[in-house]
């Protein structure tokens, strides 16, 4: 069995490519895309929080239809008009804080993380690719240096 990559990603193989990158730029490359990730998991976030909402908006629909059927119509009444379909911060539906996040944060974030990467040539988890090469046991399985090696025990 060979241990060589079986795919085209560099990040796989030592070399040249590799010994050209110092180390403080592997890092700080990858310390902004850590940082991007990051900012997926917030929009995620986000995401969750709008539908969530919307759920709760619906889930108090109903709370008020079952209030005016048991009688208790000045309660719903109140509830109808001051809580059904309030905005969540002043001016904003959640949709609105999704879509101002995007256009404001997330897709500029996105943009400088692409930029920086240049300095690896455009790779992204350089460090993490450098800790697989550097900690598998190669020809053991489950240690494959890439997904179309063929698994071998050793």
């Amino acid at each position: 069995m060979t241990d060589s990559p079986a795919n085209d990603d560099p990040r796989l193989e030592d070399g040249p490519w590799r010994d050209g990158l110092d180390d403080k730029t592997v890092e700080a490359v990858g310390a902004m895309t850590e940082a991007l990730e990051t900012t997926e998991i917030a929009r995620g976030h986000l995401y969750s929080f709008h539908q969530l909402t919307g759920v709760a908006d619906f889930k108090l629909e109903k709370a008020i239809e079952l209030l005016e059927e048991a009688g208790h119509d000045e309660l719903a009444e109140g509830l109808r008009r001051d809580l059904l379909g309030r905005n969540v911060l002043p001016g904003y539906w959640t949709f609105q804080v999704i879509e101002g996040y995007e256009d404001t944060y997330y897709r500029p974030f996105r943009e400088c993380e692409k930029e920086v990467r240049k300095l690896t040539g455009g790779l992204a988890h350089v460090h993490e690719a450098d800790l697989k090469r550097q900690r598998r046991s190669p020809g053991r399985t489950g240690h494959e240096i890439a997904p179309q090696e063929p698994a071998a025990d050793g």
